[in-house]
Order: structure tokens, then C-alpha cells, then sequence
């Protein structure tokens, strides 16, 4: 109790000491009590200080202390009311400038979507958002929704929800594993309550707050156009039968990949899906988000493995192994290019067309 005033026990001893014996010289100190002269002189220096001892005449005399330490006691509480001053117009201030912006986000909402054109203005956005969240915060990230960043802008915001019992779950591309930093925030995400995994590909990212509201780019292939937050109910069920889709055919993040006899993991079938659509192994390597040589590395793989010489060829042989489902509009079934009578496409160009070119 006494540390409050900057006493301690040696100071209390020495104050109690000259109480029995008034009138004492620090040499009755030095007899009656254990301990130092520099230590004494330091506790007699700091009762002295407040008032609580009094030189006379080579003696130390005790004084009462409430009218030692009266001023110091009105000193303080004058201190603590002009704190308490300070809080309440502090407080005040926060909570207007809450309304004003409440007020500025209101104003700028058009019914059921509102545009955000700025990084800055997305990240307020969903820093509003995920503080209200109450159940649940689902996810789709594909690798430009991963960078340093947007990861350092997330993690306060998802462990926010985490400790207050909300679901966190996020979707990530496959290839979130050749990111040393965007797979260390999924295991962080994992390890602390999360829900994590992993699909070959996405179609863009997400993100839906309580099944209410939710982000989405206004543009999927130019990050820069920023996004529209959507709060009507037509537009949530699209959007969540789509993540519950993807869900579907979603890998937990970290579990032991196993492939089934000569089966392709399913990221090399959605490698040889996007091959059949006719995408270009640069467009193959922004939907998969790796990098060139690796798309060419697996394609190369893939084309061994099925002993084709050429992509349309593998699309053929993907189809008669079963490794792609059959349809004739032209998804993942690869579809054989119509030549012309007399002359035969050239190989270089059904390679350039990929495995999926419509009749």
C-alpha cells in the first residue's frame, strides 16, 4: 500500500522507528535497525521528501501525515478530474466521428450494391464488415488476392473474428503452396480455429460476411478496378451456391495427396480442362497461379503420361482414359477440329489452338 507513496519497507521501518524513539539520530538508526547507512540515509531522504520526518537540531522528528501529504492528495485528484475531463470529450469526439462516417457510408450506398474504387476504401469496407460479423466469413482468394499486403491488412481482421467465435473460411488456389507467405497465413488461419482448403482453380475472389453481404471485384482479371459490395438477397444466393460448389471438390489444406492408380490429381485435370478450352499457357498460368515453367513443366508431364505428341492429341487420350468427361459443348471434353478437305491442319496450329477448339 504504502509503494504508492514511493515508501518501501525500509522507509516504513525508519518512519516507525522515529515514532517510538522521537528526537533519534541517524546512528539510533544504524543500531536499532538492519540495514546500510546509504540505504538509511536514501529511506530518510525520501521521508523527507514528503514531509514525513523533519530535521531538528541533528534529529529526526515524524510528522502527522495528513497534513503532510494533504497537497500532494489534492495535487493528485485534481489530476484525476482532469483526466476524467479528457476521457469524456475524447469519447464524445470518437463517438462522432463514428456517426459522421456511418453517415458518409450511407449515403454513398445505391440499393443492393455499392462500388469501391480504391485498395484503401476495400479495406475499410471489410474492416466495417468483419467487425459485425456474428456467424460465419467465407472466402475465395486466388493468388492476386494473397500478396504481402492484403495479407498483413487480413490477419488483424480474421483473428478479430476468431476470437469472438466466428467461422473463418478461406478457399485458396493449389498453388498457394509454392507461396512461402500466403501458405504461412492459411496454417496460421488453420492452427488458430479456421476452416482452410485448397482448389485447382477459382473463379474470382470473395468474399461473404453472414451470408448478408459481400465483396466481389468489379472486374476478376483487373484487380485495379476495385469492387462492388452486394447486399440483395438475389444476388447472395448466386454467390454462395457458387463457394458452396467450389466446396465441393475443395481439398483440406495440408492433407496427404494420393492418386489413384494413373488417375491426374485434380490439379493436373483442371490443367487438362483449361488446355481444352483453348487457353494459352499464359492464361493457363494466371487461372492456376503458377508460374510458365511450371504450367509447361506439368503440360510436358501430362503429354508423357498419355504418350501424346501433341495436346490434341492428349485431349483424345485424357477423354478415353476418363480422365475428362465427355460433352459436347465443348467444356472439358476436347472436341476434334474440322480440317479442311485436302489440307490437314498443321500440328503447330491444333498445339496453338489447344485441345478444345469447337467444330
Amino acid at each position: 500500500m504504502l509503494q504508492s507513496l514511493g515508501l518501501n519497507e525500509l522507509a516504513h521501518e525508519i518512519y516507525r522507528f522515529a515514532l517510538d524513539h522521537p528526537g533519534c539520530r541517524v546512528a539510533d538508526l544504524l543500531d536499532g535497525l538492519d540495514a546500510s547507512e546509504a540505504d538509511l540515509q536514501q529511506g530518510i531522504g525520501r521521508l523527507l521528501e514528503l514531509s514525513l520526518l523533519r530535521h531538528a537540531s541533528g534529529t529526526l522528528i515524524p510528522t502527522r501525515p495528513p497534513l503532510a501529504l494533504r497537497t500532494m492528495l489534492e495535487r493528485q485528484q485534481s489530476e484525476l478530474l482532469r483526466r476524467q475531463s479528457e476521457f469524456v470529450h475524447i469519447k464524445a469526439a470518437v463517438d462522432r466521428l463514428s456517426e459522421e462516417y456511418e453517415d458518409a457510408q450511407a449515403r454513398g450506398t445505391h440499393s443492393g450494391w455499392e462500388r469501391l474504387e480504391s485498395p484503401a476504401a476495400i479495406h475499410a469496407r471489410m474492416e466495417r464488415l468483419a467487425g459485425r460479423t456474428a456467424t460465419e466469413c467465407v472466402s475465395l482468394l486466388p493468388a492476386d488476392a494473397n500478396g504481402l499486403e492484403a495479407l498483413r491488412a487480413r490477419r488483424p481482421l480474421d483473428q478479430h473474428m476468431l476470437d469472438r467465435g466466428v467461422l473463418v473460411w478461406n478457399v485458396y488456389l493449389e498453388s498457394i503452396y509454392n507461396d512461402r507467405t500466403g501458405l504461412a497465413h492459411a496454417r496460421w488461419l488453420a492452427q488458430n480455429g479456421g476452416k482452410v482448403g485448397t482448389a485447382p482453380t477459382l473463379p474470382l475472389w470473395l468474399v461473404v460476411f453472414d451470408r448478408t453481404t459481400a465483396l466481389l471485384p468489379v472486374d476478376p482479371q483487373n484487380p485495379a478496378a476495385g469492387a462492388v459490395q452486394v447486399t440483395g438477397a438475389g444476388y447472395l444466393v448466386g454467390l454462395i451456391a457458387l463457394f458452396e460448389r467450389l466446396c465441393e471438390s475443395m481439398t483440406p489444406l495440408d492433407a496427404p495427396g494420393v492418386r489413384e492408380g494413373d488417375q491426374p490429381t485434380p490439379l493436373e485435370r483442371e490443367l487438362l480442362r483449361l488446355m481444352g478450352q483453348g487457353l494459352t499457357d499464359e492464361a493457363v498460368c494466371k487461372k492456376l497461379g503458377v508460374g510458365l515453367r511450371t504450367a509447361r513443366r506439368m503440360i510436358a508431364d501430362l503429354l508423357e503420361r498419355l504418350g501424346a505428341r501433341s495436346r490434341f492429341e492428349a485431349g483424345a487420350k485424357a477423354v478415353a482414359r476418363g480422365w475428362l468427361r465427355p460433352c459436347a459443348c465443348g467444356g472439358e471434353q476436347p472436341i476434334r477440329a474440322k480440317e479442311a478437305k485436302g489440307s490437314p491442319v498443321p500440328a503447330t496450329l491444333t498445339e496453338g489452338l489447344g485441345i478444345g477448339m469447337l467444330v
